[in-house]
């Protein structure tokens, strides 16, 4: 009889033992996703200074490349070979050949300091829309296009191409674009914006950063046309 008291007693205690460390269990989680849900709502559309915040890219590179690394990149002589804006401070930054990622969005180079051009665009001195994307920062550095915003109609854009003639193109449109509408806007950016002119579309993130999505709610565009002599 004794045994089967003792018996119960104990399957009592463990019940009870695992019921406490099940409710506290279940008050730690719910504590959990109430501050994550807290936090996210709180940060939803502030402004980032630099990407501090992980967002997936913690694999860029945020090293300037050497003027060796910069004067020793060749491209063929009708290809984009340097940007130069000299209003942000871009001296010779590297045009680098670029596709479409798995998305089916423009692809970005891994340095933060170089640009990519997408090859399915213009050339320079061929008359059509060249299609330039770079970061505007990294996890902790300023990237290339992070002052893309300051161009107003009329600063020069320069572009370098593999045989060193340099074409120079005029500012003409820059401004932010919804995030949701950004894609619809790209058929738009392809395009000259001013007709029988050759031109240059720059492309960035901007605007002010999700948390939630990972990434900046606006895309930049900055249109600049040839500077006919």
């Amino acid at each position: 009889m004794s045994l089967k008291v003792n018996k119960g007693w104990r399957s009592i205690v463990k019940w009870t033992v695992w019921s406490i460390l099940l409710v506290l269990f279940l008050i730690y989680f719910i504590r959990v996703v109430s501050f994550e849900k807290y936090y996210y709502n709180e940060k939803e559309g502030s402004e980032r200074d630099v990407a501090t915040i992980s967002n997936g890219n913690e694999d860029l590179i945020e090293e300037k490349p050497s003027d060796d690394e910069v004067k020793e990149y060749v491209v063929a002589p009708d290809r984009p070979r340097y940007l130069i804006v000299e209003k942000l401070g871009v001296k010779r930054a590297r045009i680098l050949p670029m596709g479409v990622n798995t998305s089916g969005e423009l692809d970005t180079p891994r340095n933060i300091f170089d640009v990519g051009w997408y090859e399915g665009s213009g050339k320079p001195g061929l008359g059509g829309t060249m299609m330039i994307d770079g970061h505007n920062g990294g996890p902790h550095v300023h990237g290339v296009f992070k002052d893309l915003p300051k161009l107003a109609n009329g600063d020069i854009i320069k572009i370098e191409r593999g045989d060193g003639e340099v074409f120079e193109y005029e500012v003409v449109e820059n401004k932010a674009i919804a995030l949701d509408e950004s894609n619809a806007y790209m058929s738009i950016a392809a395009k000259t914006p001013v007709e029988g002119r050759e031109s240059v579309t720059l492309i960035s993130c901007t605007g002010e950063w999700s948390q939630q999505q990972g990434t900046y709610l606006s895309r930049q565009f900055t249109r600049a046309v040839l500077v006919e002599n």
